[in-house]
C-alpha cells in the first residue's frame, strides 16, 4: 500500500515537474549556454569561450556586484531590526489587531513598486512636498536627500518590508510561551530571554526572512534608478543594459550566471539550516 502511494505521488508530481522544467530550468539552461558564447552573437551554434566572464573581471562589473550585495545586506539587516518588535507584537501581543496590521501591510503590495517610489521622489525632491512646504511656511530650505546610496537602501527597506515581517512573525509564533515564562521564573533578564530563548527558537523564521529579503534586494533595480538617480549602478542594471542597449547577450548571461550562482549558493546554505517541517507545523 505504501509503495502504491509512493507511485501515485510520483505520478501526481509529473505535471509540476514539467512546468518547472519548461518555465524555470530550460530558460536558466539557455542563459548558462549563452554565457559561454562569443560576445555579440545571437546564436548558440558557435564555439564556446569564456570571454564574457573575462569581461566581468576586467571591466569593473564586479564593483556593481559588490555594491549590490553590500546594499542588500545592509537593507536586510535594517529590516530585521525594524521588523522584530512589530513581528513580536503581531505574534504575541496584538491578538485580533494583528489582522488589521496584516491587511494594511499587504495592501501596500497592491500598488506598483515604481508608483510608490515615484511618490517618494515627489515628496523628497527639491521643491517637493517636504522642502516646498517648509520653505513656504518658514523660509528655511534643505538639500534633497535623493540620489545617493542612503536613499537607495531606504527604498529597498521600504519596498521589501513585508517579506521580512511575515516570516519573522511566523518564526516568533513558534516560540513556546512556557519556555519564556520558565526563563523569567529562573531569573533571566529580558536580554537573556531574547538572546537565549527567542532568537534561537525563532531562527527558522529569521532565516526565511533574511533569505527572502536578501535575494529580492540583490535583484532590485528600480530603487537605484528612481531614488538613486544612478548614483550607484547595480548588477541588475548592468544585466539589463547588456541584454538591451549593449546587444551583448553573452555578457548579460555571464553577469546573470555570476549573480545566480552567488545567490543560489547562499540560499542552499540557508535552506539547509531550516527545519521546514517545523515551520509547516509538521514537526
Amino acid at each position: 500500500m505504501k509503495r502504491l502511494d509512493s507511485k501515485l505521488g510520483a505520478l501526481a508530481s509529473l505535471p509540476m515537474l514539467a512546468v518547472l522544467t519548461i518555465a524555470f530550468i530550460a530558460p536558466l539552461g539557455l542563459v548558462a549556454l549563452f554565457s559561454i558564447m562569443p560576445e555579440k552573437v545571437f546564436s548558440i551554434f558557435n564555439v564556446p569561450n569564456f570571454a564574457a566572464y573575462k569581461t566581468f573581471a576586467t571591466q569593473g562589473y564586479y564593483r556593481s556586484l559588490l555594491w549590490t550585495l553590500g546594499m542588500a545586506f545592509v537593507a536586510t539587516t535594517i529590516l530585521f531590526v525594524i521588523c522584530w518588535p512589530l513581528a513580536y507584537g503581531m505574534a504575541k501581543v496584538f491578538k485580533r489587531f494583528t489582522l488589521v496590521i496584516t491587511i494594511a501591510v499587504v495592501m501596500s503590495l497592491f500598488v506598483s513598486e515604481n508608483i510608490r517610489l515615484f511618490g517618494w521622489v515627489l515628496t523628497l525632491m527639491k521643491g517637493g512636498l517636504f522642502e516646498g512646504y517648509l520653505r513656504h511656511w518658514t523660509g528655511l530650505s534643505f538639500e534633497s536627500p535623493l540620489y545617493n546610496v542612503g536613499i537607495i537602501v531606504f527604498g529597498i527597506v521600504y519596498v521589501y518590508l513585508p517579506f521580512m515581517l511575515f516570516p519573522l512573525a511566523q518564526g516568533i509564533s513558534m516560540v513556546p510561551e512556557d519556555a519564556r515564562q520558565a526563563a523569567r521564573d529562573l531569573g533571566a533578564t529580558r536580554w537573556q530571554v531574547l538572546t537565549q530563548i527567542d532568537l534561537p527558537l525563532a531562527a527558522p523564521g529569521i532565516m526565511v526572512g533574511y533569505l527572502l529579503t536578501f535575494v529580492l534586494a540583490a535583484g532590485a533595480m528600480a530603487e537605484a534608478k528612481i531614488l538613486g538617480g544612478r548614483a550607484v549602478i547595480v548588477i541588475a542594471d548592468d544585466i539589463q543594459t547588456a541584454f538591451t542597449y549593449g546587444q551583448n547577450w553573452s555578457l548579460g548571461a555571464a553577469l546573470s550566471m555570476v549573480l545566480i550562482l552567488l545567490i543560489g549558493t547562499l540560499a542552499i546554505f540557508g535552506i539547509a539550516k531550516i527545519d521546514l517541517d517545523k515551520i509547516m507545523g509538521r514537526g
